[in-house]
């Protein structure tokens, strides 16, 4: 018989638990709005930029989720600010949707940048025992900060493609899915050590 080990604090249960629900549906929202986008990103029209709007208002409702979900911690103020500057950058969209695909990869690359740092100082304070390495996201922050740097070179060149952003979008829903499958086998591993 194996030996029974304490079980872990609920609060921390919780967060996993809460953090896996987020995650999931936030890579299956990101996905599906890729494929969304996909086809519509030709022309900077009224769809292309409600699309556009939509994306990162996706990561503002989960950041401010996610800023609920969190108990008192130090990831709390990036998460908020995390959330404000994904609202400011809806914002920004909507406004550089008019002005066509150039300004639009500006706007996109720029909160991309500043996102994905902020994605990465979460992972790292989320690093432990009861949240994993959280490799994923680490991952993910790390690509967003380097792809939006790509983006602001493409606005400045010849013929420049809206196309990359559904690169973006799925990549990151990739992303966000792995941290949920592997919050999940940390949380049945967890339970397994208390049996």
């Amino acid at each position: 018989m194996r030996a029974q080990t304490s079980a872990p604090a609920p609060a921390a249960t919780g967060e996993r638990s809460f953090l896996l629900r987020l995650y999931l549906s936030r890579g299956a929202l990101a996905l599906a709005w890729a494929l969304a986008f996909a086809g519509a990103h030709e022309d900077v029209d009224a769809v292309a930029t409600t699309l556009l709007v939509a994306y990162p208002l996706i990561d503002a409702v989960s950041s401010l989720l996610d800023h609920r979900a969190t108990p008192n911690s130090p990831e709390r103020r990036v998460i908020a600010f995390n959330g404000l500057l994904s609202a400011l950058a809806a914002v920004a969209l909507g406004i550089a949707g008019a002005d066509g695909v150039a300004p639009v990869l500006h706007v996109f690359g720029a909160w991309a940048i500043v996102s994905g740092t902020a994605q990465v100082i979460v992972g790292v304070r989320r690093r432990g025992p009861e949240l994993g390495k959280q490799w994923p996201t680490l991952i993910s922050g790390g690509l967003s900060f380097l792809v939006g740097i790509t983006y602001n070179i493409q606005a400045v060149r010849d013929n420049p493609s809206l196309e990359v952003l559904s690169v973006y979008a799925t990549g990151g829903g990739v992303w966000f899915m792995l941290q949920a499958l592997l919050l999940g086998w940390k949380s049945r591993r967890l339970r397994t050590r208390t049996t």
